[in-house]
């Protein structure tokens, strides 16, 4: 399916992918967007998004596969004071333009965004204690917690101190998991659980599900 397209230009019922989370975005009230993608793909994102959002968009070039910390530091200049990071291959149907709003008021440094799922073990996972976050496992065989870390992030500015800080990973990659690793040690990282639906699109399954259930929502909004 991806071969020679992005998997972020394919469809998700009846638009492409990546409308799903600039929506979220614009929704929650961020109406200034950088968009980092391939050499070879950026183009089709200026294409896609230009006469579509009432947004200001940027555009910044990832040359290599490096990872999602590393993209994040290409946002570096872009960023004044703190910043959501969005995959996307995520699709979150809430506004949460009162969580990004209150993130600035914040004591900590960093939120992540969890939602509750039944298959524990195929998601990143966040153990939680008293209304904190005690530990982060990636993918665990035996989870603790089905509290699963979705594609969604805020940081303050300090997150740009933090990834020069870290080391690649097994894969060659600047992992997000380990910026939040970093917050998580410093007592910087808060999180807020997901009521709405979440979708995972990044797999077939996931595009499924999520254009199934797009497509009957849409239905009963043009029935009401």
């Amino acid at each position: 399916m991806t071969h020679v397209v992005n998997k972020h230009v394919l469809p998700v019922y009846d638009e492409p992918m990546i409308f799903y989370p600039v929506n979220t975005l614009i929704e929650s009230g961020v109406d200034d967007i950088m968009v980092i993608s391939t050499p070879e793909d950026i183009g089709r994102y200026i294409q896609l998004l230009e006469d579509e959002f009432d947004a200001d968009f940027s555009y910044r070039v990832q040359k290599e596969p490096g990872g999602i910390a590393h993209a994040l530091r290409l946002a570096e200049d872009f960023v004044d004071e703190s910043v959501a990071v969005m995959l996307g291959d995520n699709i979150v149907l809430e506004d949460l333009s009162g969580v990004f709003d209150s993130f600035e008021r914040d004591e900590t440094s960093a939120k992540i965004f969890l939602k509750e799922v039944s298959e524990a073990s195929r998601y990143g996972i966040a153990e939680l204690s008293e209304g904190e976050v005690t530990a982060l496992k990636e993918k665990p065989d035996d989870p603790e917690s089905n509290s699963a870390i979705i594609g969604l992030y805020l940081y303050t500015e300090e997150v740009f101190d933090v990834i020069p800080k870290l080391d690649p990973s097994d894969r060659g990659e600047y992992e997000i998991t380990d910026v939040n690793d970093w917050f998580l040690e410093e007592g910087e990282l808060s999180y807020e659980m997901i009521d709405s639906r979440w979708f995972d699109v990044g797999t077939p399954e996931g595009m499924f599900r999520a254009s199934e259930y797009i497509r009957s929502r849409r239905d009963r909004e043009s029935d009401v």
